[in-house]
């Protein structure tokens, strides 16, 4: 286990208040990370779900009383380690990272261990490097499994019905998370593909033909009206495996501007994930069929723990040290349970409170 960073200036006074200091009943610190610094580094302001990240973790921090520099690199992997390396100059005692390009962040991560820095790996496990510490997300197999099982379900597979036609997309092909979702999803649909109940009429089936570069839903509508183009004339859409809301979104648009959504052309089964507001509003108007719901405070609660078992020397929780291999070495994880969201209970989001009624209408 890491100990905490010792800070350039004042580290003797600083230690010795970490050594006199207790933790209160819930297991926190009380006044052994008073005057810490956690830099929290996002990746893009343009999906709803990375705003939230952002403002939880910096308001479960600051309550825990750490100050908190928050960056977002805005879909440009340059600009994040930018971001990062300035943040290690300025001598953060923590970095929660999730990567833009989870393959160009060695360099900067190399300057935060010689810093001593600690570094978690926020939803997107960070590769090709040793200098990462822990893996917080949820379990992404998981999500893919339960996209693919809605389909099942949906379209009667599990029940003997079909052929039916479906369309694969997977995310950005520079996010670890982006294999995990496909694994996932293939583990239940590969045996109707196998068998014929499931055909791809684009014959893009492989991983690499369909990832959607930085999880773009303009990229992802591009792609379907191709797909609709030049593969399907009088055959139907029957299915559409997406992983993400924003590309489910622009799926939609393009199955819109080709005559679906009517009733003699209905929409096809359509997944998603981060219950995203327009997205679950969608659901409940009959647009969207699901999405997977992961309550990322939950997430940044986990990411806040971590934080402060690191900065108070203390043992820090994880589910599994062996699985999340990232091309150097296991990088131990904390992973928490999603939820699959249709229209049968979207109102689990709002007993959650993570929407208010008023918001879904």
């Amino acid at each position: 286990m890491l100990n905490r960073r010792a800070v350039l200036a004042g580290a003797a006074s600083l230690a010795l208040t970490l050594t006199a200091c207790g933790t209160n009943s819930a297991g926190t610190s009380t006044a052994g990370s008073e005057g810490a610094t956690v830099g929290i580094a996002m990746p893009t302001r343009s999906s709803e779900r990375w705003l939230t990240d952002g403002k939880t973790l910096v308001n479960d921090l600051k309550g825990r009383g750490y100050k908190t520099q928050l960056v977002y690199g805005d879909d440009d992997p340059k600009a994040q380690v930018a971001q990062l390396e300035k943040l290690v100059k300025q001598g953060v005692d923590a970095l929660i990272i999730a990567a833009i390009d989870n393959k160009s962040l060695n360099g900067v991560l190399q300057q935060a261990a010689d810093a001593k820095i600690p570094v978690i790996a926020y939803d997107r496990l960070i590769l090709g490097t040793k200098n990462v510490d822990y893996y917080v997300s949820f379990d992404n197999e998981m999500v893919g499994r339960m996209q693919a099982h809605h389909i099942i379900e949906k379209l009667g597979l599990d029940k003997g019905k079909g052929p039916f036609n479906i369309e694969l997309f997977a995310g950005s092909p520079d996010d670890n998370n982006t294999k995990y979702f496909f694994q996932g999803s293939m583990a239940l649909l590969q045996p109707f593909l196998d068998n014929g109940m499931l055909a791809v009429p684009s014959g893009q089936t492989k991983l690499d033909q369909i990832t959607t570069l930085r999880w773009d839903g303009p990229t992802a509508q591009k792609r379907m009206t191709d797909i609709l183009g030049k593969s399907y004339g009088s055959k139907t859409v029957d299915a559409v495996l997406s992983p993400y809301d924003g590309i489910s979104r622009g799926v939609l648009a393009a199955l819109n501007s080709d005559g679906y959504g009517t009733g003699l052309k209905p929409l096809p089964v359509v997944t998603g994930q981060d219950a995203e507001l327009a997205s679950v509003k969608s659901i409940i108007a009959g647009g969207q069929s699901q999405t997977v719901y992961k309550d990322v405070r939950l997430l940044a609660d986990a990411a806040s723990n971590m934080i402060d078992d690191l900065l108070n020397d203390r043992v820090v929780s994880t589910d599994d040290s062996v699985t999340y291999k990232n091309g150097v070495k296991p990088v131990p994880a904390r992973l928490l349970q999603p939820t699959s969201v249709d229209k049968s209970n979207y109102d689990i989001l709002i007993s959650d409170e993570y929407f208010t009624a008023d918001e879904l209408k």
